[in-house]
């Protein structure tokens, strides 16, 4: 089985007879993804931005939401801690 990358890239790695052979391979030279259609190689993968732990939490809870959460937390951590 052979695939080629974006960039012309060729890589010809070996599998097993009784697996299926995946439709993209990662290129070893450049790290695109290689497609088993020359003329027709598959684009680049989309860039993701990074994302802190907070900016996911931010999509998923309100700030009022969160609020709550970090009284709850702040209070149990102040019991443990004899304070209150």
């Amino acid at each position: 089985m052979t695939y080629w990358c974006a960039n012309g890239h060729r890589v010809a790695p070996l599998f097993a007879a009784d697996v299926p052979a995946p439709t993209t391979w990662e290129c070893p030279r450049c790290g695109q993804p290689a497609g088993q259609d020359q003329l027709h190689p598959p684009g680049a993968p989309r860039a993701e931005p990074y994302k802190s732990h907070l900016a996911y939490v931010k999509e998923r809870r309100t700030e009022a939401e969160g609020a709550a959460i970090l009284a709850e937390a702040l209070r149990n951590l102040r019991q443990r801690r004899g304070e209150e």
